[in-house]
């Protein structure tokens, strides 16, 4: 498969916010946290979130048991299109693989926040699971699922931390060469205290 191209075709709001990735790259490398809640966060990186995926399949998108929120594999796209699509180590580079990466992982917090109504409910990230489409030569996955990990730093701070787990695949749906799957940590709906009117 060949690299789409991101030319004429990638409107202004789609330029926007690929355009992110080196402001939230070099934030990462800084340790740059503001304010404490993931909303903050986001208007303080100038991240714009995607539309909320839909499903390709018989499934939904997200899950929430008890104070746990999880998602189904989130794809790298916008607009509603690939990125990018090929493999690493053949026709897509580290580099982009990190932006694949990145991508899905908006639309993790795009798909969370509707979920919950409210993406301030994200407490942090628990587990992180990156899958990446590879040849058999490729040996460089944690680089590339880094693009994942390092802006779910930027969102929850680097001393919250995530476990990972990153493997290499043959193919992934629709040409994807990345997918993001994640567990998060939510805060419960608060229930109100007042006591209803006596009549």
């Amino acid at each position: 498969m060949k690299t789409i191209k991101m030319s004429e075709e990638i409107n202004y709001d789609r330029r926007r916010f690929l355009g992110t990735a080196a402001m939230t790259i070099a934030a990462a490398q800084f340790g740059m946290i503001g304010s404490a809640s993931p909303s903050s966060r986001v208007s303080e990186l100038a991240l714009v979130l995607p539309a909320p995926p839909t499903p390709l399949g018989a499934y939904v998108e997200a899950s929430d048991a008890g104070n746990l929120l999880f998602l189904s594999g989130m794809l790298p796209v916008v607009d509603p299109k690939l990125v990018f699509s090929g493999r690493l180590g053949e026709n897509l580079s580290v580099k982009q693989g990190q932006e694949t990466a990145r991508v899905a992982s908006l639309n993790a917090l795009a798909a969370a926040k509707q979920h919950l109504g409210d993406l301030d409910r994200l407490k942090k990230l628990i587990k992180l699971t990156v899958l990446i489409a590879t040849t058999e030569r490729f040996t460089e996955h944690a680089q590339v699922a880094d693009g994942a990990s390092n802006l779910f730093a930027q969102i929850f701070g680097p001393q919250s931390g995530h476990v990972r787990l990153v493997y290499g695949v043959y193919s992934l749906p629709i040409g994807a060469p990345v997918i993001v799957d994640v567990i998060f940590e939510i805060e419960p709906v608060r229930q109100s205290t007042s006591k209803p009117h006596q009549y």
